[in-house]
């Protein structure tokens, strides 16, 4: 059974985001459809493009935030920006999405209105050298500006504490729509892969074309994947700026689909998706493929193990940046369907377990209520231990689990499990 917000909830939340392309852009679309139905009022601060046309047509107030993606020289005039967005739609909350939008907002509003930052995958992870001490350095000291910070993985919390952030955390799983993301009996598959023969295998790695997305180290493995498994084609559905050097290095074998406005078909068309990533805070491609009842082969990088389902991580979870111990995960799934359709059926019942997106959406409206409720937040940073509320997942009667937040005092951190537990019992229909 879902959880609701509270009957007559109903707070003015402002989400400022940047980057506004890939996960982020697909979970703050399914924040704000879920926050409008539950009667919120949403306004979002981004730079113009298909996601504030979307969000707009979902009927979210949208402001034009001209910001880059990475800071610079115009963080000044960005935070004076969103400054001016807040002081005209005087939300109740702010919510930060990522790193230049948690720098910008962060930075505006200096804790006088509570602010929730989720990082979606650290800053400090995506840059080597001095600008990752740069990075921790300002995360740690933003934090005080944070009234709570959101991770999307306990393995993301563990991270942001390692590199001594003292934040009061809240730990929400990120979710997917599991009726658009949903197996077909007949699935047809793409234009471009209509060449395709019958018994081709075919590998879908859903992503942008970066080097966090670690596609290059799959294009390195594929040489192998290729050589055993004859007729197996690899498409890469995404745009990026590492587009072109990855062509570059392709064989014919390997499609480049680009940017897609429904990942869907693109799933149900594969025998095996694949995330090869370098860092992530919690994937949703993954997610979404498993929804769909395909298998994965996910690299151990933050969330991945949450993401699984336990039974599947020794088959399906392989060690990042190794080309050869990718080649052989997926090189084996490939040659053994029965083991595929296995782990869609398991991976399918996990994601409508544990990460369906009205769990996690009402997970975050809740975090908006006890800010809310506890009043204005400090502007002195932590002192002491950092205070640590996950979601707790419980049985309900239709053998899903539902998010309750559960409270750690300053003796009691330890790894949450929450993920771990897989229905007892499945029942398609609490969704249909």
């Amino acid at each position: 059974m879902h959880q609701s917000p509270t009957e007559n909830f109903r707070p003015r939340v402002l989400h400022v985001a940047q980057p506004v392309d890939g996960g982020v852009a697909r979970v703050l679309t399914d924040l704000t459809r879920a926050q409008l139905a539950a009667g919120l009022g949403v306004a979002v601060a981004c730079p113009d493009g298909p996601l504030a046309a979307e969000l707009r047509s979902l009927g979210a107030d949208v402001r034009h935030w001209r910001a880059n993606r990475a800071p610079g020289a115009s963080l000044g005039a960005e935070v004076r920006r969103v400054a001016d967005v807040v002081a005209d739609v005087r939300p109740d909350v702010v919510h930060a999405h990522s790193a230049k939008a948690g720098v910008a907002g962060r930075l505006a509003v200096r804790g006088r209105i509570p602010t929730v930052f989720q990082p979606h995958a650290w800053s400090f992870e995506a840059v080597d050298g001095g600008a990752a001490g740069l990075a921790r350095r300002w995360e740690r000291w933003g934090a005080r500006w944070a009234a709570r910070v959101v991770c999307v993985s306990e393995a993301e919390r563990l991270r942001g504490e390692a590199a001594g952030i003292r934040a009061r955390w809240t730990v929400i799983p990120n979710g997917v729509d599991p009726e658009r993301f949903r197996p077909a009996a007949d699935a047809v598959r793409p234009p471009l892969l209509r060449g395709a023969g019958p018994g081709d295998r075919v590998v879908v790695c859903v992503g942008r074309l970066c080097r966090q997305k670690g596609q290059d180290v799959l294009l390195t493995a594929w040489r192998r994947i290729a050589g055993q498994v004859p007729g197996a084609r690899l498409v890469l559905v995404g745009d990026g700026p590492d587009r072109a050097e990855l062509a570059a290095a392709a064989p014919d074998s390997v499609l480049f689909a680009g940017a897609v406005d429904d990942v869907a078909p693109w799933y149900r068309a594969a025998d095996l998706v694949v995330l090869p990533s370098r860092w992530e805070g919690m994937a949703l491609a993954p997610l979404e493929a498993m929804a769909c009842g395909v298998p994965v082969v996910v690299t151990d990088v933050d969330g991945a193990r949450e993401t699984l389902p336990p039974a599947c991580a020794p088959r399906c979870l392989v060690p990042s940046r190794n080309p050869a111990a990718l080649a052989g995960a997926v090189t084996a799934l490939l040659l053994d369907p029965s083991v595929r359709a296995s782990l869609g059926r398991r991976g399918r019942a996990h994601v409508l377990s544990a990460h369906d997106v009205r769990d996690t959406a009402a997970a975050v409206t809740g975090v908006y209520r006890a800010l809310l409720d506890d009043g204005p937040p400090a502007e002195a940073p932590p002192v002491g231990p950092a205070e640590y509320e996950r979601p707790e997942h419980r049985p309900t009667e239709y053998g899903r689990t539902e998010f309750r937040p559960t409270e750690y005092g300053p003796t009691e951190h330890r790894r949450a499990e929450f993920w771990r537990t897989e229905p007892t019992e499945h029942r398609e229909s609490t969704h249909s």
